[in-house]
């Protein structure tokens, strides 16, 4: 594990961003490192512009906003054309049933809605996205993101949640 991550999610209002940002931010602070969230989004809620940043470190923060990326989810063409270009060794996760097929090896598109949409409800896409982002890149432990997880929602929505996350486990742990 590195000593710091950087990590960018974006795409558009309603995708579960910030939320996600900030579930990453609480399992890094259960695993005792430092962890700062920060987003922004556009006017409109839903459908504008939408982004969540998240540092993780086991020192202190000096500078709350995300300079080098390590890790970047993309759920938009919007998203994907802002953060993917550039370094390719930086990881990028993307949603293959919202956006185009691209190649490269530091891609990594994987069908996050429509695993959503099969197991039951569309909004988890970003739990599966961190699942497979976590597990991945070992930034953080995906025991901490279910501790979290079942410590914010309750009954089926967390159960529900749960099941979204080992599934992004899944996606990148069989062969």
């Amino acid at each position: 594990m590195k000593e710091q991550y950087e990590v960018i999610m974006a795409g558009s209002g309603g995708q579960g961003l910030v939320v996600c940002g900030i579930i990453l931010a609480q399992a890094a602070i259960l695993e005792g490192q430092n962890a700062v969230q920060t987003q922004s989004y556009g006017i409109a809620s839903r459908g504008g512009f939408s982004k969540s940043e998240v540092i993780i470190s086991r020192n202190e923060i000096m500078f709350q906003q995300v300079q080098e990326p390590d890790v970047i989810l993309a759920l938009t063409e919007q998203a994907m054309k802002m953060y993917a270009s550039g370094e390719p060794d930086r990881p990028v996760f993307y949603d293959t049933t919202l956006l185009e097929k691209r190649s490269g090896r530091n891609l990594y598109g994987f069908p996050f809605t429509e695993m959503a949409s099969l197991l039951g409800h569309v909004g988890t896409a970003n739990i599966i996205a961190l699942g497979a982002m976590a597990t991945l890149t070992g930034m953080i432990k995906t025991d901490s993101l279910a501790t979290v997880l079942t410590r914010r929602f309750a009954g089926k929505v967390a159960d529900m949640n749960i099941k979204a996350l080992q599934a992004g486990i899944e996606l990148v742990t069989q062969d």
